[in-house]
């Protein structure tokens, strides 16, 4: 009588190969292959950011992302403080107030910038258009006449925007779009976003604490004829004596930033250039997807929190277990203690699961060594 026909002795045995680099981060987030700090441009370390190296160096960290992102004439960026969190709310606070406020929140940091209009701002016409985990906002609804605030990939659900089809050519509101997961790994329609906003962990595995800030004609109009009637910290002020500060999208901040993590910023850029551009990094984080779509539709265990394959995100995929909570924290915590993956488990205030980042950053290879051992993970768990 064979006793091992639904168990066999193989089920618990580990897989072969670990991933070279284990670093499945949402952010931050693996940095690029081949990655050394000794390759980094230094010579700014120890001057300061307003010399003529340092303003270079922090120039060229604008004129560079503009130029690869292939960002239309006229759109401005700058480097800001506070990650993209800073960049994002530098924006709200600078511009909302003008008009009515749509905001779309479907995961928690889009619940975090309804907080911010409904809470702080405390704005009198705000609408709410929201969506739980694993879905998305019908854009339908939504009022162009108002200012618009939404996320364009939510990494913490796994759920990003199709494409921009939903947005009027001609509308009267500005878009702002907080794309910190999305920029560099997803095709953004410039001419359809007033702002932008990202940080360099995420798509580029660069270092923490800088935001980008990108604004279209439109917004800079904006913040040019529209004081808010709020004080506004030193931090998000983008304008003096009534017209925007120019100096401050060619590489003049607001404040002190980290000459390491600009150097840092700029080998990411160059990397991007060795793959062909942004299309290039696109191409890499949806063959990582694929390797995960192909482990989903191989397994009933596993499945996508993004309900709909259109919104599936190609960047922090997020995935459901049939486990239990705890199991699926077990799951984590041995993928860890095994070294073969850190930092996936899912963000505190999302449904309970897996969250793999397929950024460009990572290697296609290491997704594939990574899925048996998620098997493993799971067999393990499920005995506990």
């Amino acid at each position: 009588m064979n006793f091992h026909h639904s168990l066999s002795p193989e089920t618990y045995m580990q897989p072969a190969v670990k991933p070279q680099n284990p670093n499945f981060s949402s952010g931050p987030c693996a940095k690029r292959p081949g990655y050394s700090v000794s390759a980094l441009q230094l010579d700014t370390l120890g001057r300061s950011h307003r010399s003529a190296l340092g303003k270079k160096a922090l120039g060229a960290a604008c004129s560079e992302t503009a130029r690869i992102l292939g960002l239309p004439d006229g759109y401005r960026v700058a480097v800001v403080p506070g990650s993209d969190t800073g960049a994002i709310e530098m924006a709200m606070w600078s511009m909302l107030g003008a008009r009515g406020v749509d905001v779309l929140e479907w995961e928690s940091f889009s619940a975090g910038w309804v907080t911010d209009i409904v809470k702080q701002l405390k704005l009198p016409n705000v609408n709410v258009l929201k969506a739980d985990y694993g879905d998305i906002t019908d854009f339908a609804p939504v009022n162009f006449d108002n200012d618009v605030v939404f996320v364009w990939n939510g990494t913490t659900s796994g759920v990003k925007v199709p494409n921009g089809d939903w947005i009027p050519g001609d509308r009267k509101g500005l878009t702002l779009c907080d794309a910190t997961s999305a920029v560099f790994a997803m095709d953004m329609p410039w001419d359809k976003l007033d702002v932008v906003t990202y940080s360099w962990q995420k798509v580029l595995g660069g270092e923490g604490g800088h935001g980008m800030l990108i604004l279209s004609p439109r917004a800079v109009e904006r913040i040019e004829a529209y004081s808010p009637p709020w004080p506004m910290p030193k931090v998000f002020r983008m304008k003096s004596g009534g017209k925007l500060s120019e100096g401050l999208f060619k590489g003049e901040t607001i404040n002190t930033p980290s000459m390491l993590c600009v150097s840092d910023y700029l080998d990411a850029l160059q990397w991007v250039e060795s793959l062909g551009g942004v299309k290039g990094t696109i191409a890499r984080s949806e063959a990582n997807l694929l390797v995960i779509e192909e482990f989903v539709a191989a397994n009933d265990w596993i499945s996508f929190l993004a309900k709909d394959k259109a919104t599936r995100s190609n960047t922090s995929v997020c995935l459901t277990v049939k486990l239990t909570p705890d199991q699926v924290k077990t799951m984590a915590k041995l993928l860890e203690k095994e070294g073969v993956a850190y930092d996936i488990g899912a963000y505190k205030d999302a449904p309970p699961g897996l969250r793999i980042w397929c950024g460009a950053t990572v290697e296609q290879a290491d997704l594939k060594a990574l899925m048996p051992w998620l098997t493993w993970a799971y067999q393990q768990a499920l005995a506990t």
